[in-house]
C-alpha cells in the first residue's frame, strides 16, 4: 500500500481545516458530503454536495496566441509590411505594448511564459536538442514551477494546447514515454502539435495527448500543419462550451509558423510578388519611417546600421536576387497565413458569443526572426549542423526540383538571408539567438478583453516580458501565487503583473529588473539602463571566427539609456564606466540566483557534439515493423559509425523501404525498387549520394551496412567528415560508394526513424510520389551497433 508523504499529508490536512490555506496549496481537498449515512437508506438522508468553487463567476476564457521566429518590424499593425489583420484587430479592440520581450530562442521563451519564471530557473537556457547537466540548461522544467495550465486546471478551467511544444526532453518523445513531461503532464488536458522545435508543415508528425497519430490528409490533397491545429482548437471550443459550458477555458495555440522551414501554399506567397525587390536595407528605411509616423515607436528613435558581418544588399550578385526575393516572398505569406488561421479562431469564439468575455495575448514572436538561414537557404538544417555551403549550390539544386517555384512546398526546407530577418528587426540590430539587442528579444504584443479592456491605441511602454503573463493571470484571477501544487513546493515567481496597464497606458513600470542569456550572448535590464555583450556566436555565420577558444572574460560590454535611446543605437560603457561595472556585476547576481551558471552553458553542445542529447545505447535490436520513432532517439545511422544488419524475406517483385532516417530535406535510405537494393544518403539536398546493388535479390538474404568515417574529402572545418558506405548481401559485396560530407547532429527535428516504409517526409526523390512505399516482403529483424572510432 502506497503511503502519502508527511508533506502531502499536511498540505491536504490542513487545506481541509483551513480554507483560507487552499488558495495557497493545489490541488485543492475534495468537497466533503452534504449527505448523512445511516445504517440504513431510510435512516440516512441524501443531499448533492454543492462543489466549491475557487473562481469568479466573472472569470475570463483565456487565449494565448504565440508566433514563432518573428521580428518586431515585420506586421503592418505596427508598421511592417506583412499583412497581419488578426493581430490588427487583437490591437484595435484592446492595447499593445512596444516593450515586451521574450528570451531570445524557442525553448526558453516557452518554459518562461508558461511558468512566470525566468528560463533558466526552469532549467531551459537553450533548446531541449541542445540540453546538458547543469541545472538551468538541462531541458526540464521542474514540477517545483507549475505552469499556468496546471494551476488553472485545478482552478476549475478547461486547458488545451495546440501546435509548437518544445519543452520535452528529447529522449522522453517516443510513444512509449514518459509523458510525466509532455504537455498533458503539464496540466493541458489536452494537446493537439508537435513536440520538437520545428516541423515539415506539411508532413509534421503530430501527437494527440499522448499519441502518435496520422494526418487528416495528405499534402497533396492540400494538409497544412497551421490550419489543422485551427480546425483542432476551434473543435475542441465546441466541445467545451457542448461539455463543460459552465467552465471557463485556457488555450495556448502556438502554431510552428514562422520557424522554418518556411511552408506555405503559392497562393500565399504569390500575394507578396514584387513587394521586396529592393532589398533589406531599403525595407528597414520604409518600415522604419513608418514606425514613426503610427506612433509605436519614440520620436526621437534612431536606426541602428547594419552589423558590418551581414552582407548589403548590394553586394549580392544580381544572378542570386531573384533566389533571395523569392524566399522573403515565401517568408511573409507564410507569417500572413498563420495569422489568417488564428483569426479563425478569434472570429470563432464572436460567432459562438464568446469573443467579449475571452481574454487573449497575441503575442508577436517567442524570440526575433531567425538569421539561421544565414545566406539564404533550402535546407535549413545546415546551420545547425555547421555546414558551410555556396548558394550557387542551392540554386543548382533548386533547378532539379522545378526552380524558385518549388520553394515553400514540401520539396525544400527553405530560410531566407539573414539580411531579412534582420530587416524584420527593425529598428534593432540583432535576431534570433541575440539575447544582447532587441532584435532576438523585444516582440510586439497585443491584449484583448472587450468586457474588460477599453480599446486604447496608445503604446504600453513599460518595460516587461513574457516571465510577467503568468502573475498577470493570477492577478486578474484574483489567484494567490501557489506554494504548493501537487504536493511539490513552488519556486518563486520571477514576473511582474501587467494588470496594472490595463487601464492606464502611462503608468510607472513596476517591473525593475530582468535578465537575458541565451548562448552567452547576454544583458541585463535595471530601472531603465540596459547593459550587454554580444557573445561568441554570430548566428548569421556558419562558423564564427574566435568561438572555440571564447570565454565570457573576453566580451567587451555596451551599455544604453533606454529612456532616451529605444533602439540601443548609442553605446554609453566609455561615458559610465562605474554605471557599467555595476550592472556587470547585477548581472552575475542575476545568474546565480536563476541557475544561469556557467555563463556560456548552453554552448556546451556547440562545443562538444557528442554530448548532444541521444539515445545512449550502443546497440539496437528491431523486430518487424517499426515506425515513427522520433530521429533525436533513434539510432545515428547517418553520423556514427556502426555495423547494421537485417534479416529480410524479398519475394518476387519486391519493392518498398527497408529502413528510413529524417525527410526529404536531408536523411538517409535503404529501399528496394524490382529486386534491387538502392542506398541513398541526402546530405539536405546539397549533396545527394545514390548508390544500387550490382545484383537483384531474392529469397531469405540477410543484409549488411558499414558505414566508417573518414577524414573530410573537402578539407573544411575540423568537425566535418566524409564516409564510406559497404553493403553485403549474404556475406558478400553488392554495393559500395563515398559519402563526401556526414550530417554532425541531425537530419531534421520532428521527423523520424522507420522500419519497413518511410512515413512522414519521404527520403528519396525516387520513390516519392510512392510514398510512403511501404516494403511488399518480410521484415524479421534489424541490428545495429556503433562502431568505436
Amino acid at each position: 500500500m502506497k503511503t502519502l508523504s508527511p508533506l502531502l499529508c499536511f498540505t491536504v490536512l490542513l487545506g481541509l481545516s483551513n480554507p483560507t490555506f487552499a488558495q495557497d496549496v493545489l490541488p485543492f481537498p475534495i468537497t466533503p458530503s452534504a449527505s448523512e449515512a445511516g445504517r440504513t437508506i431510510g435512516e440516512s438522508t441524501n443531499k448533492r454536495r454543492q462543489d466549491a468553487r475557487y473562481l469568479s463567476e466573472e472569470a475570463p476564457n483565456i487565449l494565448i496566441i504565440l508566433i514563432d521566429d518573428a521580428g518586431p518590424g515585420l506586421p503592418d499593425t505596427f508598421g511592417g509590411e506583412v499583412h497581419t489583420p488578426t493581430l490588427s484587430r487583437i490591437a484595435n479592440t484592446g492595447i499593445s505594448y512596444n516593450r515586451f520581450h521574450s528570451t531570445a530562442m524557442c525553448s526558453p521563451t516557452r518554459a518562461s511564459l508558461l511558468t512566470g519564471r525566468n528560463h533558466t530557473r526552469v532549467g531551459n537556457g537553450q533548446i531541449a536538442e541542445l540540453s546538458n547537466d547543469w541545472d538551468g540548461f538541462s531541458g526540464v522544467i521542474p514540477k517545483t514551477s507549475a505552469t499556468v495550465a496546471e494551476v488553472l486546471k485545478n482552478y476549475g478551467y478547461n486547458t488545451s494546447a495546440f501546435g509548437k511544444w518544445h519543452n520535452t526532453p528529447t529522449m522522453q518523445t517516443t510513444a512509449a514515454g514518459p509523458f510525466d513531461y509532455w504537455p498533458t503532464g503539464y496540466g493541458f488536458e489536452y494537446f493537439y502539435g508537435f513536440l520538437a522545435g520545428e516541423a515539415s508543415q506539411y508532413e509534421p508528425t503530430m501527437v494527440r495527448n499522448t499519441t502518435y497519430v496520422p494526418l487528416p490528409k495528405t499534402p497533396e490533397e492540400g494538409y497544412h500543419l497551421t490550419e489543422d491545429i485551427a480546425d483542432d482548437a476551434i473543435k475542441w471550443i465546441h466541445q467545451h462550451q457542448a461539455f463543460s459550458p459552465d467552465k471557463p477555458f485556457f488555450m495556448y495555440w502556438a502554431p510552428g509558423a514562422v520557424h522554418g522551414p518556411h511552408h506555405v501554399p503559392k497562393v500565399w506567397a504569390d500575394k507578396y510578388k514584387g513587394k521586396f525587390d529592393d532589398g533589406w536595407d531599403n525595407y528597414r528605411e520604409r518600415v522604419f519611417k513608418r514606425q514613426k509616423e503610427m506612433g509605436w515607436i519614440p520620436a526621437n528613435t534612431q536606426l541602428t546600421p547594419r552589423p558590418e558581418t551581414l552582407a548589403s544588399w548590394e553586394s549580392i550578385p544580381e544572378a542570386e536576387k531573384p533566389f533571395q526575393r523569392r524566399l522573403m516572398e515565401v517568408y511573409a505569406g507564410f507569417a500572413e497565413h498563420a495569422d489568417h488561421h488564428a483569426g479563425r479562431i478569434v472570429e470563432e469564439l464572436e460567432r459562438m458569443g464568446l469573443r467579449d468575455d475571452t481574454l487573449i495575448f497575441y503575442i508577436w514572436g517567442d524570440n526575433g526572426s531567425s538569421s539561421e538561414g544565414m545566406h539564404g537557404s533550402i535546407s535549413e538544417l545546415l546551420a545547425q549542423n555547421q555546414i558551410p555551403t555556396e548558394i550557387s549550390q542551392h540554386i543548382e539544386a533548386l533547378d532539379g526540383l522545378g526552380g524558385l517555384e518549388a520553394l515553400g512546398t514540401p520539396k525544400t526546407d527553405n530560410m531566407y538571408h539573414a539580411g531579412w530577418a534582420w530587416a524584420g528587426s527593425t529598428p534593432y540590430k540583432g535576431t534570433k539567438l541575440v539575447a544582447a539587442h532587441f532584435g532576438g528579444t523585444r516582440q510586439p504584443m497585443a491584449v484583448s478583453w472587450p468586457k474588460k479592456v477599453d480599446a486604447d491605441k496608445t503604446p504600453r511602454a513599460q518595460f516587461h516580458h513574457v516571465n510577467d503573463v503568468v502573475p498577470t493571470i493570477y492577478q486578474i484571477l484574483e489567484i494567490k501565487e501557489p506554494q504548493v501544487v501537487n504536493g511539490f513546493p513552488q519556486d518563486v515567481i520571477d514576473g511582474t503583473s501587467m494588470a496594472y496597464t490595463f487601464d492606464d497606458a502611462n503608468a510607472k513600470g513596476q517591473k525593475s529588473t530582468q535578465f537575458f542569456d541565451v548562448m552567452a550572448s547576454r544583458s541585463i535590464y535595471h530601472e531603465g539602463w540596459i547593459a550587454s555583450a554580444f557573445g561568441p556566436r554570430t548566428p548569421w555565420l556558419p562558423v564564427t571566427p574566435g568561438m572555440a577558444t571564447w570565454t565570457p572574460d573576453k566580451d567587451v560590454w555596451e551599455l544604453y539609456n533606454l529612456d532616451e535611446d529605444f533602439s540601443q543605437s548609442k553605446d554609453l560603457a566609455s561615458e559610465h564606466p562605474e554605471k557599467l561595472a555595476a550592472m556587470k556585476e547585477l548581472f552575475l547576481i542575476e545568474s546565480a540566483k536563476n541557475k544561469n551558471l556557467p555563463i556560456g552553458g548552453g554552448l556546451w553542445v556547440m562545443y562538444h557534439p557528442e554530448d548532444a542529447p541521444r539515445n545512449m545505447a550502443n546497440e539496437f535490436h528491431f523486430t518487424g515493423d517499426i515506425d515513427r520513432m522520433p530521429e533525436f532517439t533513434a539510432p545515428k545511422i547517418g553520423i556514427f559509425p556502426h555495423h547494421a544488419s537485417m534479416e529480410v524475406d524479398i519475394p518476387d517483385g519486391a519493392n518498398g523501404v527497408l529502413f528510413a532516417l529524417g525527410g526529404f530535406s536531408a536523411g538517409v535510405t535503404c529501399y528496394i525498387k524490382d529486386n534491387q537494393l538502392h542506398y541513398e544518403y541526402n546530405l539536405f539536398e546539397i549533396e545527394r549520394t545514390k548508390v544500387a546493388s550490382t545484383t537483384k535479390l531474392k529469397g531469405p538474404t540477410k543484409l549488411e551496412f558499414d558505414l566508417q568515417a573518414k577524414p573530410h574529402q573537402g578539407g573544411g572545418p575540423p568537425h566535418l567528415h566524409s564516409g564510406e558506405m559497404v553493403i553485403k548481401a549474404n556475406g558478400k559485396e553488392i554495393a559500395r560508394t563515398m559519402i563526401p560530407t556526414l550530417a554532425t547532429l541531425a537530419f531534421t527535428a520532428n521527423d523520424c526513424f522507420d522500419i519497413g516504409s518511410d512515413l512522414g517526409s519521404p527520403v528519396s526523390d525516387d520513390y516519392y510520389e510512392q510514398a510512403p512505399f511501404k516494403f511488399n516482403g518480410t521484415i524479421k529483424n534489424m541490428d545495429i551497433v556503433y562502431q568505436k572510432p
